[in-house]
């Protein structure tokens, strides 16, 4: 017998957001209407839902002339699964930010780009030229599955880190948004061309009987009207990697191989955060938990059902309180555990043994395992930019020109060119320096050792995860 998914809504009063969610004919209004109309920014209802395709509304203060109303700004962030930016997608970027933007890119902690100061009558040309340019950013924001993180390092001799791309770019493509809305708005209906999706990953999106699916919603089956309490963050990565935080995540997926290097399956780690609000200790960062072991052909099914357990008893009233790092503390790992498996319709394996993990930058030149390089740049607080001698942007620009290389971001907003030819180093290393960038780790300041590896420290300390036993400051 065939299960149906639990009420979108619950018997507690839903915050002010759910009702924008419900009203938006699947995340069309008010952002289809108003995109029309000669005005300089949109409405409180309309941002709410221009979050889901990828853009914020803000205020440049800097700007702002007294008197007048607030100048009044567009940020795009991009969704791009393990932070792979292809070379045509990084000069249409570039050129954006120079022709729309503020002359600047950042690269951010979930490796993706976010363009700065667009304005509202130039955010559908640039939303299309980025689409038409091999990226997206719908789902970059808002209340669903953000970007997929994964080791940014392109080890071509490692094939766990082959799977973890991989497999990034398939969840990504599992929860990715199915309402036709994105591509009505802002490329007049038509779709651009994008690689073939997995068969899998189609089939894996329909499969139900156990409650993950809403049967009579085609257009959102896994998401449904409301889609998340609030977002939902996940990432893939390998045995002792942990460049991508994965204690800080919703979910969590650690490649499991045999002797062979043959993917047998993932462990499951689940419930991270570090977000919380100033003054409000009933918020608080959280690290995940260890859940369980899933199986190669089972990962699928068990992803939505943990997304549909957040989907369902997540908290819709408390915005606050909405992340699934709360309900598992509400809960309890075992709790959460046999909710899972019903959604799963089976018993879950127990979890694998694993390494220590440990953090890496990957900056610098390093072996890519194949004959060829890679070259990680660290960038100060992820902003691309040209600064007096200090000129970065011209710099990758140059580079992405001359080689034509595929970019990898990585979480701690640094940049990855790949493949390079051996016999390349030398000019590439003479345009870096040229334009005043040291591509030497030893000589680079670490700024991010205190954004980034203190924070790991800390949750990898903590004795556990229960906020009642533990109270952790940062």
């Amino acid at each position: 017998m065939v299960k149906s998914a639990p009420p979108e809504t619950t018997v507690r009063k839903l915050s002010k957001v759910e009702g924008i969610k419900e009203r938006s004919n699947f995340l069309r209004e008010p952002v289809a209407t108003e995109i029309l109309e000669d005005t300089t920014h949109f409405s409180e209802e309309a941002i709410q839902i221009l979050k889901f395709h990828g853009s914020y509304q803000q205020d440049n203060r800097d700007n702002r002339v007294k008197g007048q109303e607030k100048d009044y700004q567009m940020m795009l962030r991009t969704r791009n699964p393990g932070g792979f930016i292809p070379p045509q997608l990084y000069l249409t970027l570039d050129k954006l930010s120079d022709d729309y933007g503020n002359h600047t890119m950042r690269v951010t902690t979930r490796q993706g780009f976010q363009l700065h100061g667009i304005l509202k009558k130039n955010l559908k040309s640039t939303i299309a030229a980025i689409v038409k340019n091999m990226g997206s950013t719908l789902g970059a924001c808002g209340d669903l599955n953000r970007n997929v993180m994964a080791p940014a390092a392109p080890f071509k001799n490692k094939p766990e880190y082959q799977y973890a791309v991989e497999y990034a770019d398939k969840i990504a493509d599992l929860l990715t948004p199915q309402t036709g809305a994105y591509y009505e708005i802002w490329l007049d209906g038509e779709k651009a061309i994008t690689a073939e999706e997995s068969p899998e990953v189609k089939a894996a999106r329909q499969r139900n009987g156990t409650g993950t699916v809403f049967h009579d919603n085609p257009e959102e089956p896994i998401y449904g009207s409301h889609y998340m309490p609030r977002k939902f963050k996940i990432s893939v990565t390998v045995p002792g990697d942990n460049s991508i935080d994965l204690y800080t995540q919703d979910l969590s997926l650690v490649v499991i191989t045999d002797e062979n290097s043959e993917l047998k399956g993932f462990n499951v780690f689940a419930g991270g955060g570090l977000g919380r609000t100033h003054n409000k200790e009933e918020t608080f960062a959280r690290k995940a938990d260890e859940i369980c072991y899933v199986s190669k052909s089972d990962v699928y099914d068990l992803v939505k059902a943990i997304v549909a357990t957040q989907r369902d008893y997540g908290d819709r009233a408390q915005r606050r309180h909405a992340r699934l790092k709360y309900l598992i503390n509400d809960w309890g790992v075992e709790k959460f555990r046999s909710q899972v498996e019903e959604y799963f319709g089976k018993a879950v394996e127990p979890f694998k043994p694993l390494p220590e993990f440990k953090y890496y930058d990957y900056l610098g030149w390093n072996e890519q395992g194949d004959g060829k390089l890679f070259l990680g740049i660290s960038i100060e607080n992820g902003r691309v930019k040209d600064e007096g001698s200090f000129q970065l942007k011209t710099a990758l620009r140059k580079i992405v020109e001359q080689f034509n290389l595929d970019i990898r971001l990585t979480a701690n907003h640094n940049l990855i060119f790949l493949d390079i030819a051996p016999e390349n180093k030398p000019a590439i290393e003479e345009i870096l320096q040229n334009h005043g960038i040291n591509s030497d780790p030893e000589k680079l300041n670490h700024w991010y050792v205190m954004q980034w590896l203190v924070p790991h420290f800390l949750l990898a300390d903590w004795p556990s995860p229960n906020r009642k036993e533990q109270s952790p400051a940062f």
